[in-house]
């Protein structure tokens, strides 16, 4: 679900109090910030999981909040894949990389945990990637192995999947 909030605070709390009453289970949470919005707003991405019959009900109790929702889909992210990269990742603009993955609409980074040592040793990070399928999953890897060259990263990619 991708929703849209008021930039204020307690407000992302507010949005994601339904999804709990409604009986949801919240998987993940991606909060985005872009220029380019309305002021004073904040687009929210939820992964949760919640039973088919209970969606109508929190569409209604988010609108009757003011939350705005964006899209809502069945779950799309089926495949997961962890990788591990090291090199000089925040000199080379770790948000770059993660966001040639997120903008391609089939594959999200959907977590990452980060050591930085030391600002001129290199750091490593392992990203968890999340993608709708097979094939969409090996052209995020490939998008990751061209990003790793060309800035010159390490990257360890895992022997088995995980679904």
């Amino acid at each position: 679900m991708k929703i849209e909030v008021k930039d204020a605070p307690g407000q992302l709390v507010a949005a994601l109090k339904p999804i709990s009453e409604a009986g949801g289970n919240i998987i993940a949470v991606i909060h985005e910030w872009d220029p380019t919005l309305r002021p004073k707003t904040r687009i929210v991405q939820v992964v949760l999981d919640l039973p088919e019959d209970r969606i109508d009900g929190l569409v209604e109790s988010l609108t009757s909040r003011g939350v705005s929702i964006l899209r809502m889909g069945e779950e799309r992210l089926l495949m997961k894949r962890s990788v591990i990269m090291i090199g000089h990742l925040m000199h080379t603009d770790l948000s770059d990389t993660v966001d040639q993955i997120d903008c391609t609409g089939f594959a999200e980074v959907v977590e990452i945990h980060m050591t930085m040592p030391g600002i001129a040793q290199r750091s490593s990070a392992l990203l968890t990637v999340s993608a709708t399928n097979a094939a969409h999953m090996e052209t995020a890897m490939e998008i990751l192995r061209a990003v790793a060259k060309k800035k010159d990263l390490l990257l360890v990619e895992p022997m088995e999947e995980s679904i």
